[in-house]
């Protein structure tokens, strides 16, 4: 579940990402506040039984019959036995992607697991954001190529023209949607995760209680315990959101209309995202942007390219540098009117008619209600504060024993794999295994028509970082229209650009725009996971002709002033 993405490279508590309409708002889907992190750490990725349904060999893995409350007990006995005096090892609140992936390597660990979820189980990425915005992105990608027509006689094909039905595209949406949450459900319990209904509250150390509102509360307790209850969107003051013509991403991915004229106040991820949905299906954009140019959160060199092929050939304007303090929506058959102010001097600027209005301001961490005052917490705008490790940290700056936070509801990055690799390290911690997670090395996407990708740094913060700590950088760049395989798909426009350190090789950050940039990017990730240096990636083999030579080209290209690997692979005999 991006307007910017804001970077602190001490260990202050997050920063603020941007702001639209007056007021301050997250990072939209990307909000990222880390500590300096070792070179070297082990990489923590999505687990792959979110996807994967539950086919599993194990017949002693399968669900045994339900019990008729409000608890599915899928207590089998690879679920682990709770250490004594509790009634679990270990209690999730919230079964988004982020406890999700944390309860599956729990079972893993032999670890007796409950995870309870007072709304769906997939939490916003499965239900409200990622996954039903990748399949609306995949309509707009074809429509996208159908309408081209230049683009499909240079193939040689002939195309009639494209049309689309709106509600067969919205129910692709919600079936993949449904079909993703129905493998997250699935897998938990097969792997024997019990999956408990209701809202969960921290009554005091390693005690929760749960339950529905106004209903009855069951109390457990639990060796440890982990937050992860994600984010809800944000709405700055003076915006009027009724669902229909004003709307938030959540109302925007069921597609109940496709407007003629929509503003989309936030260029961020989650505004580029729906500029590509919007446009492909026929609408026109205007974007309302605070900050004084567009795509604030990019690396800059990325952001500019990505101006000129995603929104100056296509039907959308923009205003930067203002602020929409007001927006009514439509009724009485007047339209939606958006008062615009200067965001400097805060003089009235524009008022804008249109008939719908998109509000993609970023997203606020969804933390009321958990009891925090119980165990003497605070929340900091709204995010729990933890270390890096994941520990609660109190009023008083003392962490709260046995008390961990992932995902959205610490802002530390708000994307739905970061939670998970949060609660696959917080495990490991519990398990007796200390782990700290490299954030540096998570990467992001924007999965707009070509794709945007980035993990690390951008230049600007690289630059910083290096005049702070007295190194030097430079810069690799290769471009897809070199690329044989880009080239047959006439997809040659994009570019991929490294940020390195030329005395040691080591990658501070990569950016790619392109044909399937948010595949390309998990290379260099894991390269900056791993501490991999650029002398030793260079020579690894890339097949040909594929996408992933562009990123091949970009290790090979970099100079770095001791050339020689690390280390050498002795040779295999075949």
């Amino acid at each position: 579940m991006q307007s910017s993405f804001s970077l602190s490279l001490s260990s202050a508590s997050p920063i603020t990402g941007r702001s639209d309409g007056g007021a301050t708002s997250t990072a939209s889907d990307l909000f990222f506040s880390t500590t300096t992190a070792p070179s070297q750490l082990r990489f923590c990725g999505l687990r792959r039984e979110a996807f994967s349904g539950c086919k599993s060999s194990n017949n002693a893995l399968l669900l045994k019959q339900l019990r008729p409350s409000n608890k599915i007990s899928a207590s089998l006995s690879g679920n682990g036995t709770p250490s004594k005096g509790f009634d679990y090892d270990l209690v999730i609140i919230g079964a988004g992607v982020g406890g999700h992936g944390a309860a599956l390597h729990a079972v893993e660990k032999g670890l007796k697991t409950a995870i309870i979820e007072g709304d769906v189980v997939g939490g916003t990425c499965v239900n409200r954001g990622c996954v039903p915005s990748k399949a609306l992105l995949a309509v707009s990608g074809r429509m996208r190529e159908l309408q081209n027509e230049h683009h499909m006689k240079s193939f040689g094909l002939q195309v009639a023209a494209a049309g689309y039905d709106r509600q067969g595209v919205a129910d692709h949406a919600q079936n993949l949607a449904t079909k993703i949450r129905n493998n997250l459900t699935n897998s938990m319990k097969s792997l024997g995760v019990d999956i408990l209904t209701g809202v969960g509250t921290v009554v005091g150390p390693q005690k929760v209680k749960y339950g529905k509102v106004g209903g009855s509360e069951t109390l457990i307790t639990a060796k440890d315990i982990i937050i992860a209850t994600g984010s809800v969107p944000f709405v700055p003051k003076g915006v009027e959101v009724d669902g229909k013509t004003v709307i938030t991403s959540d109302h925007a991915l069921k597609l109940e209309t496709v407007p003629e004229w929509i503003v989309i106040v936030g260029s961020g991820y989650i505004g580029l995202e729906f500029s590509d949905v919007y446009t492909a299906l026929g609408s026109e954009v205007t974007f309302v942007e605070a900050l004084d140019q567009l795509m604030p959160g990019f690396d800059p060199e990325i952001g500019k390219l990505a101006q000129r092929v995603l929104i100056n050939p296509r039907k959308i304007d923009y205003h930067t540098g203002v602020f929409a303090t007001k927006i009514t929506p439509a009724r009485d058959g007047k339209p939606v009117t958006i008062e615009l102010i200067d965001a400097k001097t805060k003089e009235p600027k524009d008022t804008l008619e249109v008939d719908a209005a998109l509000i993609a301001t970023g997203r606020a961490p969804f933390t009321q209600g958990l009891g925090l005052e119980n165990v003497n917490v605070e929340t900091q705008r709204g995010f729990i504060p933890v270390d890096e490790r994941m520990r609660v940290i109190d009023s008083k700056g003392k962490l709260v024993p046995h008390l961990y936070c992932i995902g959205d509801a610490n802002g530390k990055m708000m994307l739905a794999h970061a939670a998970s690799a949060q609660g696959i390290s917080v495990v490991e911690q519990v398990s007796g295994k200390d782990h700290v997670l490299n954030h540096l090395s998570i990467p992001a996407a924007c999965f707009t028509h070509p794709e945007i990708s980035m993990v690390g740094l951008t230049e600007p913060q690289a630059r910083e970082k290096a005049e702070k700590e007295g190194f030097e950088i430079s810069i690799a760049k290769t471009s897809f229209k070199a690329n044989t395989k880009a080239l047959a798909e006439n997809e040659g426009e994009g570019i991929a650009k490294m940020i390195y350190r030329p005395d040691n090789g080591e990658i501070l950050g990569v950016h790619i725009f392109g044909m399937h940039a948010a595949d390309l990017i998990h290379e260099a990730s894991n390269a900056i996971a791993l501490g991999t240096r650029i002398q030793d990636i260079k020579y690894a083999v890339h097949a040909h002709p594929t996408l992933s030579e562009v990123i091949d080209e970009l290790f090979k290209s970099a100079k770095v002033k001791s050339d020689v690997p690390s280390a050498v692979a002795e040779p295999v005999a075949v």
